[in-house]
């Protein structure tokens, strides 16, 4: 097995068992270790201080599998591993409904590794060097460890290529899953692209936060903002919402979410659907002099890297103060980041700059954060990377 040796004074991070390690930490490499193979870790003084995967194209030079020098990395390892992942999701007191995350990368001890669950289907994303090595092993022991009727990849995501991986996508095991795939959340019905929707097809990370969201919006008539395919809209209205104007970019997602709509057997004329840019219809909506009892903004990521980090701050403060703008005294705004660069302190002052631009009193009522089947690990906080307000405005 090849070795990676730290420049002297550069193990701190690892004692405190944190994943990753630097290029600029690496004094030199012993061997030559292919693209996501298993590498021993020594300090200068020769101590060995785990097992990490390589990566010689990423500037995350090793993610590390394993602190304790007598644990090998191995099919065990890995089956150790998913077993305890997928066993702590069904013990979730909010394990209600169908679909789930059952492995967040770093957080479960497997770095790049994602596995979602529709339904019957399982969706992987690797997205690191090492996960992808072991890419034919961690679909065989999901296949043990889970009944499933397929297990689809949506290794599509830009990090991929910073790991020197090229983009994939198709079948790994058993059946394609349909065009659209059913799923529950809770009491509610959603159909779900697996093979082309956003991230593997829903966004997991904020269930739980549908409903909890909706039980503000009770008889008021609300704006969901990056509509998607309806999640915050359709729980809205089921919680008592009066009307829902859902606004996506995408003619495709409100489609979509009117069929989620019918498969819920809700009133059609509650949901209105308008397809634009978000910016630009809430220029257009403030223009007209329109208002409304509350707002919800779930954005994309603005914040790609931390060199991006003032511009899109600056996105998410207009974007706030916009929808500040266009509520009623008194009215709810709910707002979220899913940009990891972007902390909480950040998030918060970002929106009380969007509040002295809009000129609006603004007052947190509730904190939200990303639903438990993401959950964060203490050794690696940049596994916490959603965050929500829920504002009352005045």
């Amino acid at each position: 097995m090849a070795s990676v040796i730290l420049k002297s004074n550069r193990e701190g991070p690892l004692q405190y068992r944190h994943p990753w390690i630097f290029s600029g930490a690496i004094q030199k490499i012993e061997g030559a270790p292919g693209i996501g193979e298993t590498v021993e870790i020594r300090s200068d003084d020769g101590s060995v201080l785990g097992y990490g995967a390589f990566s010689p194209h990423s500037q995350i030079a090793v993610r590390m599998w394993a602190f304790d020098p007598d644990e090998m990395v191995n099919e065990d390892f890995l089956r150790r591993r998913l077993a305890r992942a997928i066993d702590m999701r069904r013990n979730l007191p909010d394990a209600v409904g169908n679909a789930r995350r059952l492995v967040f990368s770093e957080s479960d001890g497997l770095p790049g590794l994602i596995v979602d669950q529709y339904a019957e289907f399982l969706v992987c994303q690797f997205l690191s060097a090492g996960a992808e090595y072991w890419k034919d092993t961690i679909v065989a022991l999901l296949n043990d460890l889970l009944s499933c009727k397929g297990i689809y990849e949506r290794s599509d995501t830009d990090s991929r290529e910073k790991e020197g991986l090229a983009k994939k996508t198709g079948v790994l095991y058993g059946m394609a899953p349909p065009d659209l795939e059913e799923i529950t959340d809770g009491r509610l019905r959603f159909l779900v692209d697996i093979k082309s929707g956003h991230k593997t097809g829903w966004y997991l990370d904020q269930r739980g936060n549908h409903f909890f969201v909706a039980q503000y919006l009770r008889d008021k008539k609300a704006l969901d903002c990056f509509c998607y395919t309806g999640g915050f809209s359709i729980a809205a209205l089921s919680e008592g919402a009066e009307l829902v104007t859902g606004i996506d970019a995408s003619s495709a997602s409100l489609c979509l979410a009117r069929q989620n709509m019918e498969l819920n057997k809700m009133d059609a004329s509650r949901f209105i659907p308008e397809e634009g840019n978000v910016s630009q219809m809430l220029r257009k909506y403030r223009d007209a002099g329109r208002q409304f009892d509350a707002v919800i903004l779930d954005p994309p990521k603005f914040i790609l890297s931390r060199n991006q980090l003032d511009k899109g701050s600056r996105a998410y403060k207009d974007i706030n103060m916009m929808a500040m703008k266009l509520l009623a005294p008194g009215g709810i705004l709910a707002t979220f980041s899913c940009s990891r660069a972007m902390g909480a302190e950040l998030f918060q002052k970002t929106i009380a700059f969007a509040a002295a631009d809009a000129k609006r009193d603004v007052q947190i009522i509730s904190r939200i954060n990303q639903a438990p089947d993401h959950p964060v690990a203490v050794n690696f906080p940049e596994s916490e990377y959603l965050k929500g307000l829920i504002c009352r405005v005045w």
